[in-house]
């Protein structure tokens, strides 16, 4: 492996890692039933202390089997920028973990059909039925924030 180019990663500060969260519109859930996982790309909704989804839901559909069963969920954004070094690329990840909750009846009315739309892209329908998919928001409750980029320390 003696020719192996690397790219050495830095932490990146609160301010931002907080910049991504607001403005990049998607990145992949990651959900977890003992031994098995579960991966779910999809757009979230920051306000600058918590993070939502946005889930459309189909009864014993296996993101409702992995939802119930995960204890911790992992949530990744990740990008990459085009440098001036021919072999080289810009990037940068933020992992948040956490505990998923389903957004309490309390809160319902903060999200009403106008804010979901604004805050949300348009919810993605693979093989479901529409008719038959529950629409869910449920925010992960952050314990940890880890951002990290490639270039200048």
């Amino acid at each position: 492996m003696d020719h192996i180019d690397y790219a050495y990663t830095f932490g990146m500060g609160d301010s931002a890692v907080d910049e991504r969260l607001r403005t990049t519109e998607t990145g992949v859930l990651s959900l977890a039933d003992g031994d098995d996982s579960y991966a779910v790309p999809l757009a979230h909704y920051y306000d600058g202390e918590r993070l939502y989804f946005r889930l459309g839901v189909t009864e014993g559909s296996t993101k409702d089997e992995f939802l119930s069963a995960t204890g911790t969920a992992t949530y990744v954004l990740h990008g990459t920028t085009p440098t001036d070094d021919p072999r080289g690329i810009d990037s940068w990840s933020v992992l948040v973990t956490g505990q998923l909750a389903e957004l309490p009846e309390s809160e319902h009315e903060r999200f009403d059909t106008a804010e979901i739309n604004r805050a949300f892209s348009p919810i993605r329908v693979f093989d479901e039925d529409v008719e038959e998919m529950e629409i869910v928001i449920v925010e992960l409750e952050i314990d940890s924030i880890t951002g990290r980029r490639t270039g200048e320390a």
